[in-house]
């Protein structure tokens, strides 16, 4: 199997979602900048979610460049990827709309620990599928970044319940470490 068709619908999906979630922002009520204000919580809800499905958009990207064949696991594994990430809008906007309150936040950090255990699996089930010599087993020989930012989603998902704001912050590390698309694998298809 090829993976243009997997690519495509991926990227689809994604465009998707983005979409769904600048729908739930509401044009203000009135034409003042105070208008405005209500909305503060939901506008940075998006930004932070934004960046998060644009993170993973990229990183998917950067996964499928090293990948020369998929399977039916892999196609299964990327729709699981797929299914918690389109959960986004639900959690932005329930955070969103409660100004960051803990069950909240605690579920948004569920969607958030979800989505990096499918995209975990799928990195494996494409290793698998490739064998011992495929150029991802090579760029990510270590998978340190993977395993430290289920360890902070953990963390937050436990913060989230006494702390909510804190926990945010456990999520906008995990995104920092994500922002640049993996070097390992830029790094691995440059040197081959």
């Amino acid at each position: 199997m090829t993976k243009g068709r997997l690519e495509a619908f991926s990227d689809g999906v994604l465009a998707i979602i983005i979409t769904i979630m600048v729908l739930e922002l509401k044009v203000p009520e009135g034409s003042n900048w105070a208008n405005l204000k209500p909305l503060i919580p939901k506008f940075l809800a998006y930004i932070f979610s934004f960046i998060y499905v644009g993170i993973y958009w990229n990183n998917h990207h950067h996964l499928f460049q090293a990948v020369k064949k998929i399977n039916g696991s892999i196609l299964w594994a990327n729709l699981h990827l797929l299914f918690w990430l389109s959960l986004m809008p639900v959690a932005t906007e329930w955070i969103g709309a409660t100004h960051f309150a803990k069950n909240p936040v605690a579920a948004y950090g569920i969607c958030l620990i979800m989505s990096a255990v499918a995209y975990t699996i799928l990195e494996n089930l494409i290793i698998r599928c490739e064998g011992e010599n495929s150029k991802l087993k090579e760029a990510i020989h270590t998978k340190f970044k993977e395993y430290i930012s289920i360890v902070f989603y953990v963390l937050g998902i436990a913060v989230s319940f006494f702390y909510p704001y804190i926990a945010i912050g456990f999520y906008y590390i995990v995104a920092l470490i994500w922002l640049i698309p993996d070097r390992r694998i830029e790094k691995t298809l440059k040197e081959n």
